[in-house]
Parts: structure tokens; sequence; C-alpha cells
């Protein structure tokens, strides 16, 4: 996205609230690879879509700095929570850090280690959203382990579906990362049992629902 496009959009949208620009600052200063924070763009995005859709129960893949998911919390019904997932354990006290300083992280319920067997703890048809932000050679499997796991009319958001235009070229042999996001993108356009549209948003966000 062009950056005064970006820049008039951050000016006519809600304004980023101060835990959350906190914690955006506390990231690009503590963390490696800050850009893979949400941002105050598709965190207002996500923010919405769970309003609409008032979720009980949610799942995200990869929490990274926590933002998502408080974006998330925002939009739970009564009673709802946030089930979030990182695969780096290094970034606990980092992550319970942030939730902490939002009214929403007890909303926020993290789980350390493997996503796909946090997935297989979830009964069937118990999750109303999800949001896939992790690793990318994983994305098929991810899709397909939730899958069950979701209500009729549920929604999948995936995350980073336009790969920087990766998706455009053919990936080198050792580009695992552009393989899977190829392979899932695949899969899904091909998938009866959902409706699905790419927006063209930063790295592209896939938006599946389950009929």
């Amino acid at each position: 996205m062009d950056e005064k496009i970006e820049e008039y959009i951050l000016q006519h949208i809600d304004k980023e609230d101060d835990v959350l620009k906190a914690i955006n600052r506390a990231t690009h200063v503590h963390l490696l690879n800050p850009r893979m924070i949400s941002g105050h763009l598709q965190g207002n995005i996500l923010k919405m879509l769970c309003k609409m859709v008032s979720p009980k129960v949610v799942l995200e893949l990869g929490t990274f700095a926590g933002y998502s998911a408080l974006c998330l919390a925002e939009g739970l019904c009564d009673g709802g929570v946030v089930h979030t997932v990182e695969n780096d354990d290094e970034l606990e006290d980092f992550i319970l850090e942030n939730l902490q300083k939002s009214p929403l992280g007890d909303k926020v319920v993290l789980h350390l280690g493997d996503a796909l067997r946090v997935i297989e703890s979830f009964d069937n048809d118990t999750i109303d959203l999800s949001f896939i932000d992790a690793d990318k050679r994983q994305y098929l499997d991810y899709y397909n382990a939730i899958f069950p796991k979701m209500k009729k009319g549920g929604f999948i958001i995936a995350d980073n579906t336009l790969w920087s235009g990766k998706v455009l070229e053919t990936p080198h042999h050792t580009d695992l990362q552009t393989k899977g996001i190829l392979a899932f993108n695949d899969y899904v356009a091909t998938d009866e049992r959902v409706e699905k549209v790419i927006l063209p948003l930063r790295d592209g966000l896939t938006i599946i629902r389950k009929k």
C-alpha cells in the first residue's frame, strides 16, 4: 500500500488506544522483526470483524506481542474468550506484561507450544472465529486441523496470504514459507465447504466462512 494512502486511512479511522500504542512502541524497541505486529490498521480491521461476528470462542495462532489478541478481545460477546497460541516461549513474559496493561487482558488465554497440539484440545464445532498468523509453512496443516473445530458459519482469517507479492513468482526450492502460502491459497480456492475472499491489505488477509 502506498505510504501516503495508508497515512490518509490512519487519519480517518478510530485512533489507536494508549495501551495498543504502548505495545506497538515496546515491540519496536524490544523485539526482532517488529513488522510482524498487526499494527493500527490491521488491528482495527480485526477488531471490527470480531465485533461483526460477536464470537464466544476465538482461536489465534501466532501471538507475537499480544496486540492482535487484544484487538480480537474487544469484539467478544459476553463471557467470550480469546485463546492465543505462541510457539516461542521466550516471548511469554513480554506477552503477559502486555496483556496485563489492558482491561481486556483477562479475556485472553495464552497457550505456549505447538499450535497443532493446542488445536487438538478443542472439541469439534466450538470455535466461532480463528485468526491464523503463525508458521507459513504449516498454514494448510493449521487449516485442516481447525476446520472441524469451527462452528457452521464460523470465520477463519488468515494473514500474509499475498506474501509480499511472492505468490506471483515461482518459489525457490528452499523457500518453504512461500510454498506453504501457495499451497494454502490453492487449497482454499477450491474448497467448496467455504466462502472466501482475499483483501489486499498490507500483506494480504483472507477471510473464510464455513458454510
